[in-house]
């Protein structure tokens, strides 16, 4: 009899979360075809218009959903708190990317990005302490980063450039800045709400950007291409994959829900070769077996949370 009992607790610890493998899904997958949707916009849309009507949208229609629902008002200590995520999560962070995007191909913008769980796994570590040293993890992160390397040096010979690359990378910093940030604030209880209210607030800064430089004038021309992919970017890359992330930060830490940044440039890249023409050789497939490698490194480290 104790022994089955341990056997039904042990079978228990191990079953596999549905709704984990879908939230994983929507950011590995979702999210990295927004970076094709991106290029696609801002190349016909100015990038802050562009970014601040993807974000806005999502955010008012899933903070009104929410609250519809009746979840509770924010308090003003929750507003500021969402307001400074919001501000690090997509005014710092896709504000500079989506400039960046009009420069720099979606394949490589992908690429830099992946850099995501080093700088989340040294601010959990080395400044918030919320995570042990795990030489695990670092070594996953290493590999995969060795593989992102890989990855970018044989993306053709389109010639680089350089600033808005590193615009890019110091987007990644403050994203992870965000995200590791999302767990040491009160933030509303309502996973969903808080997304919502990041989303709606960034949004706004981003419109204010936009109509400060004067983006729109004069108003640009608008193709059925742009339009499909600034839907794709509200429904799909906001209103899903972003909520499924911030469910995910709740349940596990940023480190590990980071380990979409080695995913979605595999699917960029895929997007790119089906979609762009963009040529995929040997060494992009070395690289893309390093990445897996590296994700197997850090989800295979056990149970974990945030403290």
């Amino acid at each position: 009899m104790d022994n089955t009992v341990v056997m039904n607790d042990s079978a228990a610890r191990w079953r596999i979360d549905p709704r984990v493998l879908l939230a994983f899904g929507a950011i590995y997958v979702l999210w990295g075809g927004t970076f094709l949707a991106i290029r696609i916009a801002v190349l016909q849309i100015p990038p802050f218009f562009t970014a601040g009507v993807r974000f806005f949208t999502a955010g008012i229609l899933l903070h009104a959903f929410m609250r519809l629902r009746g979840e509770a008002r924010l308090s003003l200590i929750e507003w500021r708190n969402t307001a400074i995520i919001g501000l690090c999560m997509f005014v710092l962070t896709y504000g500079p990317l989506f400039w960046a995007e009009q420069y720099v191909s979606s394949s490589i913008t992908s690429v830099i990005e992946a850099s995501l769980p080093i700088t989340t796994i040294t601010l959990e570590v080395f400044v918030f302490r919320t995570q042990r040293m795990r030489w695990r993890a670092l070594a996953g992160v290493l590999l995969g980063f060795f593989g992102i390397v890989l990855l970018l040096v044989n993306n053709g010979d389109q010639k680089l450039a350089v600033i808005p690359c590193l615009v890019i990378l110091a987007a990644g910093i403050a994203w992870s800045f965000g995200a590791v940030l999302s767990g040491r604030l009160a933030l509303p209880r309502s996973r969903p709400l808080t997304a919502g209210t990041e989303m709606m607030l960034g949004g706004a800064v981003l419109l204010s950007l936009s109509a400060s430089t004067g983006e729109l004038r004069p108003l640009p021309h608008v193709t059925l291409s742009a339009g499909l992919a600034l839907t794709y970017l509200i429904v799909c890359g906001s209103l899903i994959a972003y909520t499924a992330y911030v469910w995910l930060l709740g349940r596990m830490s940023a480190t590990r829900v980071a380990s979409h940044a080695y995913i979605n440039p595999l699917v960029a890249v895929g997007l790119g070769y089906f979609l762009a023409g963009e040529v995929i050789t040997a060494r992009t497939v070395a690289a893309a077996a390093l990445v897996v490698g590296s994700v197997f490194l850090i989800l295979s480290r056990g149970p974990s949370r945030r403290t």
